[in-house]
This record gives C-alpha cells, structure tokens and sequence, in this order.
C-alpha cells in the first residue's frame, strides 16, 4: 500500500468526525480553523472562536467575507443560523467557566503525559501565550492537530517538554498527519494510522514509548 500523509484539510475532517452533536467547540488558530469547513447544514455542532462568535461556519467562499467575522487565524468565515457574537471577555468567560465541551489548538510539543507547548519556540525573544493556557485549561477535552514531526524532523510528541509550556496535563487526544493518539494514565496509545504507515515507523518518530491499541486501525478519510 502506498504511504500517504494525511492533509491539514484532513487531519481537519478527521477531527470532525469526533465531534458529537450538541458539543460546543473552540477552534484554535492553523489546522484546527479549518474544522469548521465540516459542519453540515443540519448540524448541531457550535462552533466558538476566541474573539467573540459562537456558531461559526465554514471558511468564507470568495465574495462572501465580510472583515468583522473571522476566525481565531484572522479568516473570513461565515456564521450559522442562530449564531451570535459577545464580548471578548464573555467568550472567555465560556471557557474559564468550562461551558466549551471541546477545543482543538495546534501544538509545537505534546509530552507523554499530556503537557502542551504552542505558543512561543525555545529561544525566541517576543511572544504572549494569549489565550491558549484558558482554552487548554477551561475546555472539557483537548484535541491538539499538528504534524507529527518538525519541518527538521524533530520529535514533536516527546517524554518531557523543553519548549515555554502553555498548560500541564490538559491534552487528551493527539491527530497528526500520520497517526492519532490517545493520552491516557498509563501512557499515550496508537489508536488510528496513517495508510501504509507501520506501527514500526510512527514509533521512530515519536519519543516516548507507545502503547498499541488492540482496536489499531487505517485512519480513513
């Protein structure tokens, strides 16, 4: 079987398909913004975004942005039937009161015990952890969308983080382009691959020692 990398566009559905009706979620900025491209018309999923949106659609197509409604990456979406807007202080007042059920957020290191790091690279001199650590603390789950490695192919899923932390012990679910990956007590376990990827090669990439599913499946799109 041929090897083949899941797309940001797919990591993005696949993450969709976890998602349950009535759940209330908050899209984070890069691969998670594009989760909101999978809802249909009937859906009852609600999508929230930092800024203040709650019941945020799909990207905008050409010709239908409008620039006071945008996502957490600063995109035009759309807004559902019924959605609504609030102050930036309400929207995180969602949050902080755990009333978001699910937030997806990107993620530079997951540790095996479910610690993220996401918002400012080692060394780097400027940055603000803005909302991220009351996102990862205040939702109920927290699904984190990445690659699986960096662009030098260095461990991103890793035994201790040594990148500025965002929140300890917050992540429950992992989704990269070549495997998803659960976060438990006993350790992180391989739950779905991508196709013609081994068990074998999703380990060398992945520092801490992971736990194979008996329910080990092909990721399908």
């Amino acid at each position: 079987m041929e090897k083949r990398l899941l797309t940001r566009d797919q990591i993005a559905e696949r993450i969709a398909q976890d998602l349950h009706e009535g759940d209330v979620v908050n899209l984070g900025i890069g691969i998670p913004v594009l989760v909101s491209n999978y809802v249909s018309n009937d859906s009852e999923i609600i999508y929230q975004s930092e800024q203040g949106v709650l019941g945020m659609g799909s990207i905008a197509p050409p010709g239908e942005e409008d620039p006071d409604l945008v996502n957490a990456s600063k995109l035009p979406v759309t807004l559902v039937p019924g959605g609504s807007f609030s102050h930036h202080a309400d929207s995180f007042a969602m949050l902080r009161g755990k009333h978001i059920d699910v937030a997806v957020m990107g993620g530079m290191q997951v540790s095996e015990k479910g610690d993220l790091a996401n918002w400012k690279v080692k060394g780097a001199q400027l940055g603000s952890i803005g909302g991220a650590m009351d996102i990862a603390l205040g939702s109920k789950k927290l699904y984190i969308a990445m690659t699986h490695t960096s662009k030098n192919g260095e461990f991103k899923i890793v035994k201790e983080l040594d990148y500025p932390v965002t929140a300890l012990r917050c992540v429950d679910r992992i989704y990269t382009d070549m495997s998803i990956i659960d976060v438990t007590a006993e350790g992180l376990v391989l739950q779905e691959i991508a196709p013609g990827y081994s068990i074998e090669e999703v380990q060398q990439v992945t520092e801490p020692r992971l736990i194979i599913s008996k329910n080990l499946k092909e990721i399908t799109i």
